[in-house]
């Protein structure tokens, strides 16, 4: 019996965005909240803000529980600085859609934005698991309520190593553990009876050849991605500079002025960076 990889767009959605009860658990299991989540109904899946470079890395799913609070999980193969900011403007934005314009205020329920990140993007703090939330910075008990986020990088999960039989654990271990195409799981993920449902869902044989096709597209504009990312870098396009470069760029190409050589001797790319940012346009 073999498995796909779960954090693929297809099996990610498939899991988690097709069976209501598995998110409860997964969301249960992994984030702060007072009261645990009773019942779930989707919500239609907006487009996230463009990120330059990285458009097929991100998984977007979307609900909203009995009591009105919203619930966004997002599943990210590559890291970049603007991905907080993509983050931010869902979140916010999700939580002033909930009133039209003259409602009360009062009516705002909150937002958890849960972000399981494929990367290492804290490299200074140990932990695996950061919660950020409106606070006071001397008397962080007092608490702006509305806004929620929790970052999760698996890597760190996964290099601690841990084997117990915790709900929360043993979802973080299902989305690292399981690799594209491996043979057998382990023995703990029968624990829940969830977990072993979500297992069931991403073996190989329950997909169609054309949703296999889509699978490995998926893999495919990572792998593009990365090496988009990997070319960047060795240009000289460093995080901060990112953004620049390519608004920089796309004006060069409308102005439709000069050779795609030239724009890319001008702002010190590849002629092969300027050509996919043209491809994207």
């Amino acid at each position: 019996m073999r498995y796909l990889d779960p954090k693929n767009d297809l099996t990610f959605k498939k899991v988690f965005g097709q069976h209501p009860h598995l998110l409860k658990s997964f969301l249960n299991a992994l984030l702060p909240i007072n009261s645990p989540i009773e019942s779930l109904e989707y919500l239609p899946a907006e487009l996230v803000p463009e990120i330059p470079v990285f458009k097929n890395s991100i998984v977007d799913v979307r609900c909203v529980d009995k009591n009105g609070r919203h619930f966004i999980v997002e599943m990210q193969m590559l890291w970049t600085d603007s991905f907080k900011s993509c983050v931010l403007f869902n979140a916010s934005k999700a939580f002033v859609k909930q009133i039209e314009r003259g409602q009360q205020y009062k009516g705002l329920q909150p937002v958890y934005s849960l972000c399981i990140i494929n990367e290492n993007f804290e490299p200074d703090l140990p932990n695996y698991l950061h919660h950020y939330k409106i606070v006071h910075i001397q008397n962080t008990d007092k608490v702006i309520p509305g806004l929620e986020f929790v970052f999760i990088e698996l890597p760190k999960f996964k290099a601690q190593k841990f084997t117990d039989k915790k709900l929360n654990v043993l979802w973080l271990r299902y989305l690292s553990e399981i690799k594209d195409n491996q043979e057998g799981i382990s023995s703990d993920f029968s624990a829940s009876e969830d977990i072993t449902e979500a297992t069931n869902l991403i073996k190989e044989s329950s997909f169609t050849k054309a949703q296999l096709e889509t699978y490995d597209r998926y893999w495919d504009g990572i792998s593009t991605e990365k090496t988009f990312k990997a070319d960047s870098y060795g240009a000289g396009l460093i995080e901060g500079k990112l953004e620049e470069k390519t608004a920089g760029i796309k004006k060069a190409l409308q102005r439709n002025r000069l050779t795609i050589e030239e724009i890319a001797e001008d702002f010190g790319v590849s002629v092969k960076f300027v050509n996919d940012i043209k491809a994207q346009a």
